[in-house]
């Protein structure tokens, strides 16, 4: 059976083509537009899809959508109803809209892809999901789980915002949900907008300044903003928020609460926004915890697969990992809206299918999301015309010559553009589309923050370890390919502080060198690891080893190829564009090199 599955509309666009079991592509809209988050009809990355598997519209057994509009719009009514006259501006600019568009979208849907010229197909094809059963199916079905418990939080589907459910062989049972308005996405995402961060693209932010900080204000939240139940479950006051009405994510109550009105974008990060940061992000983990707790009562599982926008939250899922009560967790590396394109394809068709096993094949205790490799790759004579296109220099290296130049450019501190295979799905680089860093140097973080990203200065960045090295560094026992896991990295490699190191706080501690891998290690002393196998991605192995065998450690900066506001490098055209316009050292696509004082 093939599927194709989409989703859009909302944020984050994506499409995803299933073939019996298999997962043959994936990709996000933004990647083939340069527009981050793109929300519009993913018509790039389902067109990528088709064209990856040699297929047309016309074979395809179905269409799938990740949600089913009219239970939205049915939501969007009952709260405009429930909150008025508040909101009546938002209600006016948002219902002719969705009467036009969102109400037809199966009309759209089928219009749009018609009109991708590769072949054609008819509205009976198409099949609408529930958004939360989406989320579940991609987290269960690529999981290596036979059963396993299943949460799903995010800021909301039709209605649900947190769903628990069970999955067993080919059959997934949602067990019971929070409902719209109380959301722990939208509560996460209310203090983005407070501490004056892009909602739906700051939450990384906030995570990242919690350690900072001091969670002098997560009892105030807790007694005011958030009632959490003996169950899990949990309520929000709204009297503090605006999102109900369309309006702000929260309001004047909510900023006298905190003694403070909301930070301007361009305004300095000060204490008090750390520990908002740090405070929320402590609500968060224990909301996150609980309904857990409540996942494993209710099923008794071992094993946990989670999803949705709050899956992306990698401090509370190491907590998860390091106090239980589950025996084994894995999460959908595309944990957002764009995993639930795969995850609508993927129940499509175990759901259509009477015989046989649908779920994608996994072997050895692997996944079967393929490392999250699922976008395009461009061979040796696509690069080189892009290069002689551009007027590069460069030279073309033998992979030992290739692993040898690189290693000795990163152990020199060089900075290294990493462009290779197929482009990774979700909102990671996972070694494919890459800058690199050493992280022994004391400057490398400042580095890549200024000169490379161009982003906020307190971002800290991940490690990529060989995996049989993992626990050498890292107080960390399990696998964690896709860098979703946050871990302490060991008391041997901390290093003791000056006097005047130690006492200082929030951002006067950015500089500090904390251990001996200190472009990795956070002002909290932890890492968001990624874990790297020969069967999870054997080139970046390969440099991996090899720069253990220059410098003695098989670890790396690993950042995705990007600068701030814009989405991860997808051809070799933004890569060598991004190359030129950052202070990148050194350009690798493919077999090909570039060493920026050659250009």
């Amino acid at each position: 059976m093939l599927v194709l599955g989409l989703s859009a509309f909302y944020h984050d666009s994506a499409a995803a083509l299933v073939r019996d079991g298999e997962i043959i592509a994936a990709a996000q809209e933004e990647r083939f537009t340069r527009k981050k988050n793109d929300a519009d009809f993913p018509s790039h990355a389902a067109a990528y899809c088709l064209r990856e598997a040699g297929l047309k519209l016309d074979d395809l057994d179905a269409i799938a959508f990740y949600d089913k509009p009219l239970l939205t719009f049915d939501r969007l009514l009952e709260t405009y109803l429930a909150y008025a006259p508040l909101g009546f501006t938002s209600f006016a600019k948002a219902i002719p809209v969705w009467v036009k568009e969102k109400l037809l979208q199966k009309s759209l849907i089928v219009k749009a892809l018609n009109e991708l010229n590769l072949g054609h197909i008819g509205e009976e094809k198409l099949m609408f999901g529930y958004h939360h059963h989406s989320h579940a199916a991609a987290a269960f079905y690529p999981s290596p789980f036979d059963d396993a418990a299943i949460v799903i939080m995010d800021g909301v589907g039709e209605w649900a915002t947190t769903s628990i459910g069970v999955g067993k062989g080919r059959n997934i049972e949602l067990l019971k949900e929070v409902r719209f308005p109380h959301s722990l996405g939208l509560l996460y995402s209310a203090f983005t907008y407070y501490l004056g961060f892009k909602v739906n693209d700051g939450e990384y932010k906030v995570m990242g300044l919690a350690p900072y900080g001091d969670p002098r204000f997560a009892k105030q939240i807790m007694k005011t903003l958030v009632e959490q139940k003996n169950d899990g479950s949990f309520k929000l006051n709204m009297s503090y928020f605006g999102y109900t009405t369309g309006l702000t994510m929260t309001n004047a109550k909510f900023a006298d609460l905190f003694g403070a009105p909301r930070r301007d974008p361009a305004e300095p990060l000060t204490d008090f926004h750390m520990d908002i940061a740090r405070s929320v992000q402590a609500v968060a983990e224990e909301l996150v915890m609980g309904v857990c707790r409540e996942a494993h009562r209710l099923t008794g599982a071992k094993n946990l697969c989670l999803a949705g926008g709050v899956a992306l939250n990698c401090v509370a899922n190491g907590r998860l990992v390091r106090e239980g009560p589950f025996e084994n967790i894995w999460i959908q590396p595309a944990s957002g809206d764009a995993g639930s394109a795969l995850g609508i394809a993927l129940a499509v068709e175990n759901i259509a299918s009477e015989e046989g096993p649908k779920r994608p094949a996994t072997t050895g205790g692997q996944d079967a999301m393929r490392g999250s490799y699922l976008g395009p790759a461009y061979c040796d004579d696509e690069i080189k015309a892009v290069l002689e296109e551009s007027g590069a220099v460069y030279s073309h290296l033998d992979d030992t010559a290739l692993m040898d130049a690189v290693s000795t450019a990163l152990a020199d501190e060089n900075v290294v553009g990493w462009f290779q295979g197929r482009m990774e799905f979700g909102p990671r680089a996972l070694g494919n589309r890459s800058i690199l860093g050493s992280p022994k140097s004391p400057s490398m973080q400042r580095t890549l923050n200024m000169k490379i990203k161009y982003r906020e200065s307190f971002r800290p960045f991940a490690p990529a370890v060989l995996r049989q090295d993992a626990e050498r560094y890292f107080d960390i026992k399990c696998e964690s390919p896709y860098m979703l896991i946050v871990a302490p990295v060991r008391d041997e490699h901390h290093l003791a502080l000056q006097i005047d190191d130690a006492a200082k706080r929030g951002l006067e501690s950015l500089n500090v060198t904390r251990s001996t891998l200190p472009a990795i290690t956070h002002v909290d002393y932890s890492a968001r690891v990624q874990t790297v196998t020969p069967e999870s991605n054997k080139r970046f192995y390969d440099l991996l080893t090899a720069f253990k065998k220059r410098t003695g450690d098989g670890v790396l900066v690993n950042t995705s190829f990007n600068v701030r506001d814009e989405p991860i490098v997808c051809t070799p055209e933004d890569a060598y564009r991004c190359f030129m316009a950052t202070e990148m050292d050194m350009l690798v696509l493919g077999n090909f090199v570039l060493r920026k004082p050659d250009q």
